[in-house]
């Protein structure tokens, strides 16, 4: 059975500008058109709108559902590039939850810097908390002793695939959806 853009759409959970581009980025093929020149889909576009939603939630980038499922569609299995691949959205996490772990430690030691500041604070006085933060020079200078990061290589970055990372020293640059 094939649905017009709008069921489509309204099926998957979706706007119909999402479907066009899922087509132009190459995760949705092409939608066959209607006499009215409408996009009609096939029902297979429905499971393939929810695999996209589904690996998207867990890190997956529209450039890396390209490749695979192109992949797929030649009769090549992709599956060890999508382990690999899923591989990296874990190790992702698990740094950039060691990175909240110290923020949130430094939020509390900022927290009960400021506590004090403000006890000291004349009524009505300025405490210049913000001015207390750490210089932009210092990052994590509160905590930098406490907590270092671990990683089994700590210059191993993940794949120009996942577009994660520019290079080596460099903050992370944002490839989402």
């Amino acid at each position: 059975m094939d649905r017009s853009s709008g069921e489509l759409a309204k099926l998957a959970g979706v706007s119909a500008d999402t479907l066009r581009h899922y087509e132009r980025v190459g995760v949705l093929p092409r939608a066959r058109r209607s006499g009215n020149n409408y996009r009609v889909y096939p029902e297979s576009a429905l499971t393939r709108v929810f695999l996209i939603r589904r690996a998207l939630t867990f890190g997956f980038s529209l450039a890396e559902l390209t490749i695979v499922l192109k992949e797929r569609e030649q009769g090549s299995p992709p599956c060890r590039k999508v382990r690999a691949l899923a591989a990296v959205k874990l190790e992702e996490t698990e740094q950039r939850l060691l990175e909240l772990t110290r923020l949130r430690d430094e939020l509390r030691v900022l927290l009960n810097a400021w506590d004090t500041r403000l006890r000291a604070a004349p009524q009505g006085k300025p405490a210049h908390l913000l001015e207390s933060l750490p210089h932009e020079t210092q990052p994590h200078a509160i905590l930098e002793k406490q907590h270092e990061p671990t990683r089994s290589d700590p210059c191993k970055r993940p794949s120009d695939l996942s577009g994660r990372w520019r290079s080596k020293g460099r903050g992370r640059t944002s490839a989402r959806r």
